[in-house]
């Protein structure tokens, strides 16, 4: 029989899924490795960290396969950003999305218009999470690290690196730095000249469907495959997860909700924001996708399960339960719109669709009637909410949604699955297979090699889908807090800056 792996490069682990040629999964592996946070904004992780957990998975899927695998795909977190030296070892950590380091340079260019500029060539928002901007960053506060700097990658340009010795990048992820043209599919010679690169210190660009083959063999060897077993370039997470989804067709949009989320849609030909709230992306084959990424998803429930609710965490560990099933169960108990408490979750800055590195937290209409029962479904609906409100952004773009299908780990939760539903006065189809990203990858290894001739072949893999109708006796309370949620934030807007400065004038030691 055949296989196909595809395998996801995620912020907080990296997973593998070996499939037949028909679907059906095999195998899987998720290894998990850590988000360096010692400093203040600083997000990074250790790229052999990541390559050692890439080649640890694939080594225990492939053990499954009782046949030959045909390839190996990927889908990689966006963002990523590796200063490499003349023998290509890492000079830096991998700086991820979620860095926050480069706010000075990306709020500078927003105010000056050059950020706009970037926007109109490349579809990325302004915002620090941008290679171009953290590139700006070191070059002003790193200098020496940037002029010894040979070459400036991306996590899977890396990996792949180390297993074939080449230096590739594909134009999915290209677009997603903010120094490729999106239009002419290139490096914009502009934009390298302002960020002060040239065109040799960064990927050969390619097709997603292109391969790579020669693989090292010491590393083919201990993976188990054989050399010349071709490796798929593949594309974002964020498109692949959309196509993992099968989430395709005109209309048919996509959220996801893992520790970060986002909305997104496929559309035809490149479509920007003339505000500048979405991204727009080259993904393969004529297809763009148009959306935008929040910082804050699962990583709320998670502050609020660690912060906010220790004891009950603890009693749900002794009872073998899952706290977070606990804390749904909690909020339950509360009426939709949470009596009037009001939850912003930008506990991690916000990308979409406000695009400012220094927001804040923070709850609004606490009274003394309000509990932690309270606070916690208000967290899980500031997410939902903020979630709407990129999806009235890319409304103004593409239109009202024929289809919203939903996945991440919040799918587990019926309560989170309603609140979306709800909130988005929608139907929201929910497919049981997981792992999105990796099939999305899969797929696109299938149209690669031959195998399929184009991404509608997903459909056929996704398998039992469950669809969650909107309760009207909801509706009321939602339409009537959004306006609140929105204009306290844009009341809140002119403070993130001096509340972010002084954090970071005053940090917490023990919380960086």
């Amino acid at each position: 029989m055949d296989y196909v792996v595809g395998i996801d490069i995620g912020t907080t682990s990296t997973k593998a899924v070996l499939y037949t040629l028909h679907g059906d999964i095999k195998g899987y592996s998720n290894q998990l490795y850590p988000l360096l946070q010692d400093k203040p904004d600083m997000a990074e992780e250790d790229p052999d960290v990541i390559f050692n957990a890439t080649v640890t998975a694939l080594s225990e899927v492939v053990k499954n396969a009782d046949g030959r695998v045909r390839a190996v795909s990927f889908s990689t977190q966006q963002h990523s950003l590796v200063g490499l030296d003349a023998d290509h070892k890492p000079l830096t950590n991998v700086i991820t999305w979620a860095d926050n380091r480069a706010e000075k340079q990306a709020t500078e260019l927003g105010k000056n218009g050059q950020g706009m500029k970037i926007y109109n060539k490349t579809g990325l928002p302004i915002h620090p999470m941008g290679p171009v901007y953290k590139l700006l960053w070191l070059k002003q506060d790193e200098t020496e690290l940037f002029n010894k700097t040979s070459y400036w990658v991306g996590i899977k340009e890396y990996v792949l690196w180390r297993f074939f010795h080449q230096l590739k990048e594909e134009t999915a992820m290209a677009a997603t730095t903010g120094l490729m043209n999106i239009f002419k599919m290139d490096w914009d010679e502009d934009i390298m000249k302002f960020v002060g690169i040239k065109r040799e210190q960064l990927p050969e660009l390619v097709d997603p469907k292109d391969q790579l083959s020669g693989m090292d063999p010491k590393l083919a060897d201990q993976i188990g495959i054989p050399a010349d077993t071709p490796f798929v370039m593949g594309a974002t997470d964020g498109a692949l997860a959309e196509i993992g989804l099968g989430a395709i067709g005109k209309g048919e949009v996509a959220v996801t909700i893992g520790t970060s989320g986002a909305v997104r849609t496929f559309i035809d030909k490149p479509q920007l924001d003339p505000k500048g709230r979405t991204y727009c992306y080259p993904v393969m084959d004529g297809k763009w996708i148009v959306g935008g990424p929040v910082n804050n998803g699962g990583i709320v429930f998670r502050w609020v399960r660690d912060n906010l609710f220790g004891p009950e965490k603890e009693t749900a560990r002794m009872l073998n339960m899952d706290p977070y099933d606990l804390l749904t169960d909690i909020a339950k108990k509360v009426p939709a719109g949470s009596d009037g408490l009001i939850f912003h979750p930008f506990i991690g800055g916000e990308r979409a669709p406000i695009w400012n590195g220094n927001a804040r937290g923070s709850f609004f209409g606490l009274t003394r009637n309000h509990t932690r029962a309270h606070m916690v479904r208000a967290a899980l609906e500031g997410v939902v909410y903020n979630l709407y409100t990129v999806q009235l952004a890319l409304q103004e773009a593409v239109g009202e949604p024929t289809l919203i299908t939903a996945t991440g780990g919040f799918a587990r939760s019926a309560l989170w699955r309603q609140m979306l539903a709800d909130i988005f006065e929608h139907p929201v189809t929910i497919p049981e297979a997981f792992e999105s990203g990796c099939l999305g990858a899969m797929t696109v290894a299938l149209m690669s090699i031959g195998e399929a001739d184009d991404m509608s072949v997903v459909k056929k893999f996704i398998g039992k889908q469950n669809t969650y109708q909107p309760d009207p006796a909801n509706f009321k309370n939602y339409r009537d807090l959004l306006p609140i949620y929105l204009n306290v934030g844009r009341k809140l807007e002119g403070e993130y800056d001096s509340i972010a400065e002084y954090q970071r004038q005053h940090p917490n030691p023990g919380n960086k």
